[in-house]
Formats: C-alpha cells, sequence, structure tokens
C-alpha cells in the first residue's frame, strides 16, 4: 500500500474536512479526493461519509486511524529528526485561551529558546483549539474542554480559581462579605455586571457554585476580553467574575476589591492536550513537562 494515501487518508481524518486536508498537504481538493477513493477501492471499504460541514469518519476509518496513526507520526517523526540535523531549532506551535497563553504558558516556556525551541502562539476558544490540534495546525493545545476519543490525548494542568471582584466603591456599598454572605445575590441587584460574553460563563459559573442560583440578569457591558472587563472593574462600571490570578496586581494596589471568599472557590481546570503518539516527539515532550513543572506553583 502506497504510504502517501495512508497520510492523505489520516490529514482528512485529523482535519475533518477535504478541503482543510487540502491545505495542510499542498494538495488541490480532487487530488486529495482522488487519493482517498483510491484508498477505499484498496480496501474495499468505504472510510468517510460526506456531508454538508465535512466528512466523518466510518467505523472501518476510525479502525484504520487508531491503527495507522502511531505508525505514521514515527515515521514522521524520523524525518524530522533527519531533516532538523542541519537546523538548529524546533518549532512548537501552541494555541490556547488568550490570557492564560500570555500570562502563564508563554513565560514558562520562554526558557526553552535557550534550548534550541522556537515557539508559535495562537490564541483561540477550547473548541477552536482542539479542533486547530486534530487538524495538525497545532502541537500543543491548552484547553478548558477535556477532548474525548482516541486521537486526542489530554493530561490535567492546574486548577483555576475565580474570584467576584469590584470597585472599593462598590465593595463599601455593598456592606461588605458579611452581608453578602447573608443576604445571597440578591444583595447584588442593581449592581452593574461586566462579563466576556452575553452569556455570562464565568458570573453563571460562580452563582451556581457560591449561591446555588442562576444570575438571573444581563450583562451591563461586554468586552471579549478579561484584561479588559478588569479596566472596567477598577474604572468602577461594576462587579465581575475574574481568574486570581488576574486580578492579583489589581488587587495589590487597591483597584479593585475581593467581595466574598466562599469556602469552596470556584475552579476551571486547564488541561494540556496533543494528538496521540505525539508526545514521542523531544521538543513537544519538553514543553509538556515544562508546563506541568511551572503549573505546580500556579
Amino acid at each position: 500500500m502506497d504510504l502517501a494515501l495512508l497520510r492523505t487518508f489520516l490529514t482528512v481524518y485529523r482535519a475533518g474536512s477535504f478541503t482543510r486536508a487540502a491545505q495542510l498537504l499542498g494538495l488541490s481538493q480532487p487530488a486529495v479526493t482522488g487519493q482517498i477513493r483510491s484508498l477505499e477501492r484498496h480496501l474495499e471499504r468505504p472510510l468517510f461519509v460526506r456531508g454538508a460541514r465535512g466528512v466523518t469518519p466510518t467505523t472501518v476509518g476510525e479502525e484504520l486511524a487508531h491503527k495507522a496513526a502511531p505508525h505514521l507520526d514515527a515515521l514522521l517523526e524520523i524525518t524530522q529528526v533527519d531533516l532538523d540535523a542541519a537546523s538548529p531549532t524546533r518549532t512548537l506551535h501552541l494555541t490556547g485561551p488568550p490570557e492564560f497563553t500570555r500570562l502563564r504558558a508563554l513565560p514558562a516556556l520562554a526558557p526553552l529558546a535557550a534550548q534550541g525551541v522556537a515557539l508559535r502562539a495562537s490564541f483561540g476558544s477550547a473548541e477552536e483549539s482542539l479542533a486547530s490540534l486534530a487538524a495538525g495546525h497545532h502541537d500543543l493545545a491548552i484547553t478548558t474542554a477535556r477532548p474525548r476519543g482516541a486521537e486526542l490525548s489530554a493530561t490535567a494542568l492546574c486548577d483555576e480559581e475565580h474570584v467576584l471582584v469590584g470597585a472599593p466603591r462598590w465593595a463599601a456599598r455593598l456592606g461588605g462579605p458579611a452581608v453578602l454572605r447573608g443576604r445571597g445575590p440578591a444583595a447584588l441587584d442593581g449592581v452593574p455586571v461586566v462579563c466576556v460574553h452575553e452569556t455570562l460563563p464565568l458570573l453563571s459559573h460562580y452563582w451556581a457554585t457560591v449561591f446555588d442560583a442562576a444570575p438571573g440578569r444581563s450583562a451591563s457591558i461586554v468586552v471579549p476580553d478579561l484584561h479588559g472587563v478588569l479596566e472596567c472593574v477598577a474604572a468602577g462600571a461594576g462587579v465581575a467574575v475574574l481568574p486570581r490570578y488576574l486580578c492579583g496586581d489589581a488587587r495589590d494596589a487597591g483597584l479593585v476589591v475581593t467581595l466574598l471568599d466562599p469556602p469552596v472557590p470556584p475552579l476551571r481546570t486547564y488541561f494540556l492536550a496533543v494528538r496521540s503518539g505525539t508526545l514521542a516527539r523531544p521538543h513537544l515532550s519538553r514543553a509538556h513537562e515544562w508546563l506541568l513543572r511551572a503549573a505546580a506553583d500556579w
């Protein structure tokens, strides 16, 4: 069997579409389609079900991918090692949520540059990062969603604690944590809310965990960036739920105040996700290990 056909098959499997696979392989879409049809004729089995939004592997396709992927990835690693003999660096392609990646992951990985690991980072939601990882655009994804299936594997990285914060004047108006503990979310009626999305993802999780209730309100200000949310809160625009590490400096400077310290704080877990079998690559394994070590202090 032609290994090029298997490589094309695996790329389509990971990308979820002929179009994206063609872009990754540097081929035309008809060429990719023709190679998949040739492989299907050879196996006498359909490998994908075509749909309006891409392709879905059949049970035969799933089985072939799980059997072939480790071996093809190993061959690719051998080839890359040979090519890297003339190159001083290996490139790690990382994706993850913007604030966490900027403030946590990139500083932890920066020393690897002196060890010959080049780094390319991009930002995206959990869904975008996992899709990009599966399609082969990235080597390592930091995500708040654990991937399902055997194609991707994930390791728990750390837990992120969320805090309810507001400017000092709002803290004074609310009467302190004791009032908020006693009255619950009703104490915040009429207080503007700042959030990253109309669906209030962080606020909803906080309310459910701490108050066993839904927010029952809409945001007064929506800023699709956690730093922007923090700036609005510090300016007195209202209250928000933010990661504790993100607002630490602002709290130390007295710009914002933690409004409540519940006995069981809301947490969000981050995962390190890779394509199965790729941790055998030295530069990826090294970055994976460095992040896990750094996360022990987060």
